[in-house]
């Protein structure tokens, strides 16, 4: 089992996907929030549709630390059951959580989503990697890929660090992100995709 975290435009992603093919494993992202939203009883049409999740998301995921979120209506008609439209951010983390450990349990997995090292610290049985690179790099990285809507990458690198630190403070109640949450942390600078995935398979390996 091998959990990735990354900084935006540290490649974080292409790894975990590479990493996963090598060793034969599922890879995890967007799913761990597929199956919270269906602990939830959320519709099973919201959720096998990628942009009607994401706007439930967005709704949800807003409210966290705020008390009760008020989703309403979300695309295309779906109507969120009443047990889910006014969720606890606590209740919410809960849920997320315990989707994070149902998918550890399974195994054979790298899990790229939700901080996921950080609930799953302490199992003999994780290995958890932090791929990242120097704030110059990943403003390079964002402009040559063209994200859209990234006019500014270094906001947008800006934004999306600032975003990430605060999720780990109000979900995980941790203030700063450090290296020793980690078993193994990738600098990318000078490291490609497939160095960066090599090392990491053969940790994963070694680990098991």
């Amino acid at each position: 089992m091998v959990t990735i975290s990354h900084a935006t435009g540290a490649g974080g992603e292409t790894i975990g996907r590479t990493v996963a093919d090598r060793l034969g494993f599922r890879y995890i992202d967007e799913e761990i929030i597929t199956l919270a939203a269906e602990k939830e009883g959320v519709d099973a049409a919201l959720v096998a549709d990628t942009e009607r999740r994401k706007s439930f998301l967005a709704r949800l995921f807003s409210g966290l630390g705020e008390g009760p979120v008020d989703v309403g209506v979300v695309g295309s008609g779906v109507l969120v059951p009443e047990a889910v439209m006014t969720p606890r951010s606590e209740h919410l983390r809960i849920v997320i959580v315990e989707a994070i450990h149902d998918t550890a349990e399974r195994g054979q997995a790298v899990i790229v989503s939700h901080a996921a090292s950080i609930p799953l610290a302490g199992r003999a049985d994780v290995l958890r990697a932090l791929i990242t690179a120097s704030f110059d790099t990943r403003v390079k990285r964002v402009a040559r890929d063209g994200r859209r809507g990234t006019t500014d990458p270094a906001r947008f690198i800006r934004d999306n660090d600032a975003g990430r630190a605060d999720y780990f403070q109000r979900f995980y109640r941790i203030e700063h992100e450090l290296p020793t949450h980690y078993d193994l942390v990738i600098n990318t600078d000078a490291l490609t995709a497939d160095e960066a995935a090599d090392i990491i398979v053969a940790a994963a390996r070694r680990h098991a």
